[in-house]
């Protein structure tokens, strides 16, 4: 495979455009500790922790879940299932990116790379939750959680309570959406075994239960701005929570014909902006 191919493939595996779910609310995080942009190497340090978890992460969950997405409609078209790309060299992604994950927690703090073989296994495990519990939506809300509490520690290497409510914030978030991203397999996982909320109690009440996480959601966000203080957070606070309500007022039971937009546009603006509004407070006052 040629190398620009290869690397083609390789973002397609792993979504690499989905990195913009996590990684702003790890930048909110390392902001907020360092009372103002960190260090430059601390950055760098944490984009590239960032970008090795999730590729490992995502490359894992692939494998993981090869024969079932062959089997889904929906996902048959993927690299590993289509063929496009083999499983070695999305083993070989799971490698490179662990590795890149652990280096970047070392070259953090001593903390970060003491707790980073746990960050490391719990990413690695949801790719196999969905197959024994309901909260396998969670478990991936917190995967994504973990971003601003391991943002916070590489900048000040201690525990606080302001980035754990900015995780619970991420988790009802990501758990939320994630509800919604399942309900077009809610028949074949059914069918599969799978214990996805949308399987287990249909679509309406798991839509019912997204609003419940993502009215959570909001209420995190608003804490984590009231702990923190600014302008800028609170601004983002009130945008997220208008498209929190707005991807809500897209879909519905038989109406998932306008599910990318609530799922992608809808999420993907939103960390963009809350981050882009807490920037620009900071850069304000500076």
């Amino acid at each position: 495979m040629r190398p620009l191919a290869a690397a083609r493939e390789a973002a397609e595996l792993v979504k690499f455009a989905h990195t913009a779910f996590a990684l702003p609310f790890a930048l909110i995080a390392a902001i907020a500790a360092a009372n103002g942009w960190p260090p430059w190497p601390v950055v760098g340090w944490i984009l590239l922790a960032m970008v090795g978890a999730r590729t490992a992460a995502m490359a894992f969950n692939r494998l993981a879940d090869h024969a079932l997405d062959a089997g889904n409609p929906r996902t048959a078209g993927r690299a590993l299932p289509a063929g496009r790309v083999g499983r070695p060299f999305a083993w070989a992604l799971v490698g490179g990116g662990a590795a890149l994950f652990l280096v970047a927690a070392w070259r953090l703090n001593p903390l970060c790379l003491a707790l980073a073989p746990v960050a490391l296994a719990w990413v690695l495990g949801y790719s196999y939750s969905k197959r024994f519990t309901r909260l396998s939506h969670l478990w991936l809300g917190l995967g994504l959680g973990i971003a601003p509490v391991g943002a916070w520690l590489a900048v000040r290497g201690a525990f606080a309570l302001p980035p754990l409510l900015l995780a619970g914030a991420v988790t009802a978030w990501v758990g939320g959406f994630d509800i919604l991203y399942s309900l077009p397999d809610e028949a074949f996982d059914r069918a599969a075994g799978m214990h996805s909320l949308p399987a287990r109690l249909g679509a309406g009440r798991a839509i019912a239960l997204a609003r419940l996480l993502h009215a959570a959601a909001a209420l995190g966000f608003a804490a984590f701005a009231w702990r923190i203080g600014g302008w800028g957070l609170w601004a983002g606070t009130a945008a997220a929570a208008a498209l929190l309500v707005w991807q809500h007022t897209l879909i519905g039971p038989g109406r998932l014909e306008r599910l990318d937009t609530a799922f992608f546009t809808a999420n993907g603006v939103l960390s963009l902006v809350m981050f882009a509004f807490y920037l620009l407070d900071i850069m304000v006052r500076a």
